[in-house]
């Protein structure tokens, strides 16, 4: 991977270059860039994909704590340093957290927004307990005592191993900053009527992280046009277990911006 200075952070990124339009896609908590493979080789031939690697994850290291306003500035900051104006800016679950900030940040910067699997709010009251027990688990007897769970919320059934051994080599200190980002995050649902960007939303219909009334928010509050396609049997990282749809409905959205 290439890195960046970015915001006093080693920042790590691909880029698969060309010269179509710049999609930027940020990925979701334990996750990394890689969880777009499937999104990057549908993209590459008609747009420029940039992936990164956000604070705390992959092979960016979180040097203090952090939000997800940090985290908006520093795919502005990547986009500057790549030279890229302006970018369809999207993402998964925290991944769409920050690219919505984003928005709100330096609106004449986005061209458009895909968010999957995501909402504007705070975590639901009832799941604070569960995810504190969970972090407390990983950090005390490391993630082979919590993997199946968060695997389970995250991804759905299936082999999960090479998604395990990235968890495994995840450092307590990094994994704590970055669910603190998580949990402790504001909510900008009353300003979504600030974004008045094209916004593709897209959510799985088994997503358990995160339900599908949250997209059914966004559609109904964000501030420009907006479409909802929904992933049947999609868990919470639909792009990754269903990428057939969820390509289709990104090719058909950038489609329709050009």
């Amino acid at each position: 991977m290439k890195t960046a200075q970015l915001n006093g952070t080693t920042i790590a990124y691909e880029d698969s270059g060309g010269s179509g339009p710049a999609v930027i896609l940020s990925h979701g908590f334990l996750m990394d860039h890689s969880m777009f493979d499937h999104q990057v080789a549908a993209l590459r031939a008609t747009h420029r994909v940039v992936t990164w690697d956000e604070r705390g994850f992959g092979a960016t290291r979180a040097t203090g704590e952090f939000t997800y306003w940090d985290s908006a500035n520093d795919v502005l900051a990547l986009m500057d340093h790549l030279g890229i104006d302006t970018a369809v800016v999207g993402g998964m679950s925290q991944g769409g957290f920050l690219s919505m900030r984003v928005a709100l940040t330096a609106p004449e910067r986005v061209r458009a927004l895909i968010l999957i699997d995501t909402q504007a709010g705070t975590e639901d009251p009832a799941t604070i307990e569960p995810y504190n027990q969970l972090h407390d688990a990983w950090v005390a007897h490391g993630a082979a005592a919590v993997q199946d769970v968060i695997a389970g919320i995250i991804l759905g059934a299936g082999d999960w191993s090479d998604w395990f051994a990235k968890w495994a080599t995840l450092e307590p200190e990094q994994f704590s900053k970055a669910f603190r980002c998580l949990m402790h995050r504001d909510d900008i649902t009353g300003r979504l009527g600030e974004i008045a960007q094209p916004t593709l939303i897209i959510h799985g219909d088994a997503d358990v992280a995160i339900p599908l009334a949250k997209a059914e928010q966004l559609r109904d509050l964000i501030g420009g046009p907006t479409h909802l396609e929904v992933i049947p049997g999609g868990p919470h990282a639909a792009n990754m277990t269903h990428p057939g749809p969820v390509n289709a409905a990104i090719a058909r959205f950038l489609t329709s911006l050009s």
